[in-house]
C-alpha cells in the first residue's frame, strides 16, 4: 500500500514489502473500526481502531497503546 508511493516521491530505503530478513514497518488495523479523532482544535490526536504498529520489527503501539520503542528513522529523497 506504501511502497510504490515511495518509490514514486524517491524515498531512499523505503520498505516496500514484508519479507523474511527485513525490517518491518507493520499497521494492524480493522477498516469498520478506524476513526480519525483528530479536529481542528486538537490536530495531534491520535485515530482509535489501530491495535498493533510495529516500526522496524519493534512494537510501537501495542493493544492501542503507545508503547517507549523508538525505532524509526527518517527517509530522505533522492
Amino acid at each position: 500500500m506504501t511502497g510504490m508511493a515511495a518509490a514514486r516521491i524517491g524515498l531512499q530505503r523505503a520498505r516496500p514489502a514484508c519479507a523474511p530478513a527485513t525490517s518491518a514497518d507493520l499497521t494492524v488495523f480493522d477498516p469498520a473500526t478506524v476513526k480519525d479523532e483528530s479536529t481542528y482544535a486538537e490536530p495531534h490526536r491520535y485515530p482509535t481502531g489501530i491495535p498493533y504498529v510495529l516500526v522496524n520489527g519493534a512494537v510501537v503501539v501495542d493493544d492501542g497503546r503507545m508503547g517507549g520503542a523508538r525505532t524509526g528513522r527518517i527517509l530522505t529523497p533522492k
